[in-house]
Order: structure tokens, then C-alpha cells, then sequence
């Protein structure tokens, strides 16, 4: 049995706020039940993502005292007694996706609509509202149920220890950009349109490239995301500029449409040109109409909620949006939409990082920082750096 006790996590205090406290340690438990299928982790790594940041900003209902984060590597402490094929010592990737590998949803591959680890509605995820109110892993220690099931074990501790800044990546943004471009149609020859490049953004773009696009573009308002976006090969398009869209991409590609559009912005997107610090929730969803050739594919892997209490409309609030839906029927489009099956994917790209055929820290622009640096880098994200924040609660990454 682990004799640890202490543990620290970041916690959600109310709009605009978060801290690091002391929380509880984790036990094999749910409610009053043994959790024998499940593990305790020492966490290696954590990430800031922007799903967080809706919370943070108070875009959602979550609780205050939510402790936060669904974006976790570690390294098993303890394993259930039910725990067959992982052991202590073993290094994995956790999924956002909390699945219990056995019900439809899961048997069918579609682990992001688990239905039985979220009393509320289908779909599980740590540190996240309305998501199970599964503990989150921006902490020194987690429990993870399901384990044989929900993890991806490293091949070999000492390799993944090197690499962990872009294995780190596994748990949600690089499946994420890579089940948008997918879904998407994205594949060799394909012309792409990327809205939005923040992390998941600019993981979607780097998925382009390995499924073999031929131009990228990436639209975002944020200079220092664009020039991220190009220091890997995309074209970039400020969005602060005024100017038809479609001109612009036409001045790229010789035409104005593209073959795959993804969305990675969701629901606080803002209006484009002179008008870009207004927020027009609906925007990138109609301008992936507008530029989708007809019979194109659009993936949505950007979030939007059914709940937004810090919407400036009244539909809003409630997740109704001012869409052209008839232009993307005219045009037979199909519309992706949903959180990432993360065990569809993450196999596969850990083998692409392992055998270098990524280069996805490098491509999101990984930032370490320390568990008590944990408020400075949600603040500096929530500013737009043009970073990926990831979170080394013991200091063994630096070390």
C-alpha cells in the first residue's frame, strides 16, 4: 500500500481566479465504493488547456473549489487489486476521456460518450463541469478508474522520460487536432483551413501536415500564435484585418475555398476585421460554410457548451447560436462535432513522436513551469501567449 499523504492541486476559486492548495490524497474509491479497477498515479506532467480557460474566465457553471485538469502523464504508485496488465512504475498517458470500456458507447470506439461514468448525461472528464465531478490532475497525485482499460502504457520509462514534452501532449490536444482533421477528411493533397491557433489549433495544424496536407492555413487575431503557425510551414491569416475571407484564401490557393475546414476556436469566438474584440459566437461555424468547397467535411473539436452564463445574448446562454445553416445543407456539408475519442488516436501518435515523425512540443510551443507558477500561466494564456503550458508538479521534468 502507498503510504503518501500530502497533496497539492490547482483549484478553480471563482471567475478570474485560481490557486494551489492542499487537497485530499487519492484513494481507490468512488463515493464509498472500492475502486478496484483503478490506479493512483504520481503525476509527471499536466497541461493548461484552453477548455480550462472557459472555466476560468467564468464561462461555465463550474463550482468554486473544482480542483482542475484533465490533461495528465504519470507514473503508477499503486494498482487495484482488479488492475491485470499494468503494474507500479509503469508510465502512461491518461485520456481526458474517462471510459468505462464497457457499455455501447465505449465498445464501439466512442470513449468520449462513455455512458456510465457521468450521471448527468453521457461523457466523463477529470477536473471539468458537469463531467462526473471526477477529481482534476493538476495536482502532485490522481486516481485514474478503469485503469487497464482508459491508459496508454510508454514501451520502454527511460525513452518516455526524454520525450516527455511531446508525450505529455497525448492525453488531449494532439488527439484533439488530429480527430479534427480527420473528421475533417483531411489526407494527401488536401487544402486546410485551421480557425484558431491556439494550442489545439496549432496541434491540428502539425495533424494536417503529417496526414499529408498540401497547404495549411491557420486564421487567429493573436500575432505571436500566427508566427507560431508559420515558424512550421503554414499560411497564416490575420483575422484582425478587414477583408473577405474567401479573397483572402483565393490569394493563397488560386481559389476560394478549401478542401477540410476545422475548427479549434468554439464558442467565445469574436468577430473578424475591425470589429475583433466583439464576440460572435456563431462566427467561425458560418464562415466554415462560407469556405468549405461543397462536399466538403468540417471538424468541430472546438468546445461549445449548452451553458454559457457570460454570453452577451440571451440565446447564447443557453447554446443557441445564430447560424447560415441552409448555406452548409446547400453545399452537403458534413459536420463533425464532440469531444475526441482520445484511445481512437493516441496509440498511433505516440508511435509518430517515438519514431520522430512530429515534432508536436516544438509545433504547440511547450512551456514547462512549476505547479506553483500554475496562476502566472493560466493568466499569461488567458493574455494569448503563444504558448503551451505544461505543469511539472514534482520538478522531476527539470530535473
Amino acid at each position: 500500500m502507498n503510504i503518501q499523504q500530502s497533496n497539492r492541486g490547482v483549484v478553480y476559486q471563482g471567475p478570474g481566479e485560481v490557486s494551489v492548495e492542499s487537497i485530499a490524497f487519492p484513494e481507490l474509491a468512488l463515493g464509498k465504493r472500492r475502486c478496484d479497477h483503478g490506479v493512483i498515479l504520481k503525476v509527471l506532467t499536466t497541461n493548461i488547456c484552453g477548455s480550462d480557460q472557459h472555466m476560468v474566465r467564468g464561462r461555465t457553471t463550474a463550482p468554486q473549489g473544482l480542483v482542475l485538469g484533465h490533461e495528465i502523464t504519470g507514473q503508477i504508485i499503486e494498482c487495484g487489486r482488479d488492475v491485470e496488465f499494468l503494474k507500479a512504475g509503469d508510465i502512461v498517458s491518461v485520456p481526458f476521456n474517462i471510459a468505462c470500456g464497457r457499455c455501447r458507447s465505449c465498445k464501439e470506439g466512442n470513449t468520449g460518450i462513455c455512458l456510465n461514468v457521468n450521471p448527468a448525461r453521457p461523457g466523463a472528464a477529470y477536473g471539468y463541469v458537469d463531467m462526473g465531478g471526477w477529481v482534476g490532475g493538476q495536482a502532485e497525485y490522481v486516481m485514474v478508474p478503469y485503469a487497464d482499460f482508459n491508459l496508454l502504457k510508454f514501451p520502454d520509462a527511460d525513452q518516455a522520460k526524454e520525450k516527455i514534452r511531446d508525450l505529455t501532449l497525448l492525453s488531449d490536444i494532439f488527439p484533439t487536432g488530429f480527430h479534427g482533421c480527420v473528421t475533417a477528411g483531411v489526407g494527401p493533397g488536401s487544402t486546410v483551413y485551421i480557425a484558431g491557433a491556439g494550442p489545439v489549433g496549432l496541434a491540428a495544424a502539425a495533424s494536417a501536415q503529417l496526414l499529408g496536407a498540401a497547404c495549411v492555413i491557420v486564421g487567429d487575431m493573436i500575432p505571436e500564435r500566427l508566427q507560431q503557425a508559420r515558424s512550421f510551414g503554414c499560411e497564416t491569416l490575420d483575422l484582425r484585418e478587414d477583408g473577405d475571407l474567401a479573397e483572402r484564401i483565393e490569394q493563397i490557393l488560386g481559389e476560394p475555398e478549401v478542401d477540410a475546414f476545422v475548427d479549434c476556436v468554439g464558442f467565445e469566438a469574436r468577430c473578424h476585421g475591425c470589429n475583433h474584440h466583439e464576440e460572435q459566437p456563431a462566427v467561425v461555424l458560418n464562415s466554415a460554410m462560407q469556405l468549405t468547397r461543397a462536399g466538403g467535411r468540417i471538424g468541430i473539436p472546438g468546445l461549445y457548451v449548452t451553458e454559457d452564463p457570460g454570453a452577451q445574448e440571451d440565446a447564447a446562454k443557453v447554446g443557441s447560436l445564430n447560424m447560415r445553416f441552409g448555406l452548409g445543407w446547400a453545399k452537403s456539408h458534413a459536420f463533425f462535432t464532440g469531444q475526441c475519442p482520445v484511445m481512437k488516436y493516441h496509440r498511433q501518435l505516440m508511435q509518430a513522436i517515438l519514431f520522430e515523425k512530429v515534432q508536436i512540443a516544438q509545433a504547440v510551443n511547450v512551456q514547462m513551469i512549476s505547479l506553483d507558477q500554475a496562476p502566472e500561466g493560466y493568466l499569461d494564456f488567458d493574455g494569448g501567449a503563444a504558448k503551451k503550458f505544461v505543469i511539472d508538479p514534482h520538478g522531476s521534468v527539470a530535473a
